[in-house]
């Protein structure tokens, strides 16, 4: 006797594959496993970095693209391009005739400085000028007189010599006929002959009197310029005391008090010319290289602009600048005094497409040839080539892109490493 069961009614069904059975643990399995390689990946690549920097030290900028304008920005303060300082040409007693600030015309009398120690040595040389002139005049008349004396010797001489050889040919003829002896006409020659020689003695002395007239003539009137010129520098000192206003302008500072006694060679006061006004500006040493005379410049202050040239540079650095001077292009701006503080702006150069990145200290070592870029929290030493700077931007040749960032200050703690972690 059998009984009925559900053996018709089952359907024999396949075992499932091993990956479905144990599902889960083949992906948790992967996953540990693919963690365990990344942070292995992680710890070599922070184990390869020399030391740690918090990133609190450090100053970040981002690599951008775009126009790059090379320029120097200082601030200047207005002087005069003329200004010159009158000095005492002796010592005295200086009286204005002119206040601070007063306006003056070329020419003004502006003061005098009363010395009566170089009146009286004017006086003086003055006196011996004339003595001198005089002793002159006095020669010039004995020259005249020694030369009437010579010409008078010598016409003497030639009628004496023509008179000696009348006697001559007289007793000549007396002895031919037997009147006289032959010794008188022997004494006639002699005379005839000693005449002679007296009127070549007399030719010589007027010569030599005409010569020694001439030197002493020349001698005086030597005396007497010498004379004119030390009389002509004691003029000029004279009136040199007389302060004029070299210039149109302003009278700028009175270096010492109205009737002072003053020192030869002391400042007295300076006289500002008004309509060549400059800017004075300071330029870091850096940049001072690249300032050339013609550049153009932008003046602002006030609210306005006003185009500039580059006039002189400095040729010497002085607490690591430069100083150079900016004249206005156009006409003096109206309203401008002196020592006013404005802006100046000089572009050195213009490039409408340029990769760049701001400005900092850690960018000069090594020569500007490398720098740290950011990846992730891993800093990188990279070989660049940098061009030149701005104010507050550099020029990126070669080694960065645009959206890189850069450590540009506080990577001097790291050593020159070629890695550093950047710590929180």
């Amino acid at each position: 006797m059998t009984f009925r069961d559900t053996s018709a009614q089952d359907i024999p069904l396949a075992a499932p594959p091993f990956w479905r059975r144990h599902r889960r643990r083949l992906v948790y399995g992967s996953g540990a496993l693919l963690g365990v390689l990344l942070l292995g990946l992680l710890l070599a690549r922070y184990l390869a970095a020399s030391n740690s920097v918090s990133r609190g030290r450090l100053e970040i900028a981002t690599v951008q693209q775009g126009a790059f304008v090379r320029d120097i920005a200082a601030d200047g303060r207005v002087v005069a391009a003329v200004s010159p300082t009158l000095y005492a040409a002796a010592a005295g007693t200086v009286r204005y005739r002119v206040q601070a600030g007063d306006a003056v015309r070329k020419g003004a009398v502006l003061g005098v400085v009363d010395s009566p120690e170089l009146a009286n040595r004017l006086a003086q040389e003055q006196a011996t000028l004339q003595s001198l002139g005089l002793d002159a005049q006095n020669e010039q008349l004995q020259a005249q007189q020694r030369r009437l004396t010579a010409r008078q010797k010598l016409e003497d001489a030639r009628i004496d010599l023509k008179t000696a050889q009348t006697e001559l040919d007289r007793y000549t003829r007396a002895f031919k006929l037997g009147a006289v002896p032959e010794i008188n006409m022997l004494r006639a020659r002699d005379a005839r002959d000693k005449a002679q020689i007296a009127l070549r003695h007399a030719e010589q002395d007027r010569g030599l009197e005409n010569e020694r007239v001439a030197f002493n003539m020349r001698s005086k009137r030597l005396a007497v310029q010498r004379q004119k010129l030390v009389v002509a520098d004691l003029q000029r000192q004279v009136d040199a005391l007389t302060l004029r206003a070299p210039v149109t302008g302003q009278v700028g500072q009175l270096a010492v008090a109205d009737r002072t006694q003053v020192a030869k060679d002391a400042a007295l006061l300076s006289v500002v010319d008004l309509s060549a006004l400059e800017v004075e500006i300071k330029v870091p040493e850096s940049f001072a290289r690249d300032l050339a005379s013609g550049m153009h410049a932008e003046i602002s202050g006030d609210g306005q602009r006003w185009p500039g040239i580059v006039g002189a540079i400095s040729p010497e650095v002085v607490a690591g600048e430069v100083a150079a001077r900016v004249r206005f292009a156009s006409t003096r701006p109206a309203g401008l005094r002196q020592n006013q503080r404005l802006s100046v702006r000089v572009v050195l150069q213009r490039v409408a497409d340029a990769i760049t990145v701001a400005r900092g200290p850690s960018l000069d070592d090594d020569g500007g040839s490398a720098v740290y870029v950011l990846h992730g929290d891993l800093a990188v030493r990279t070989p660049v080539r940098l061009g030149p700077s701005s104010i507050d931007r550099v020029q990126v040749l070669a080694g960065l892109k645009p959206g890189q960032r850069v450590i540009v200050a506080g990577a001097e703690s790291f050593h020159d490493a070629p890695r550093v972690v950047i710590s929180h």
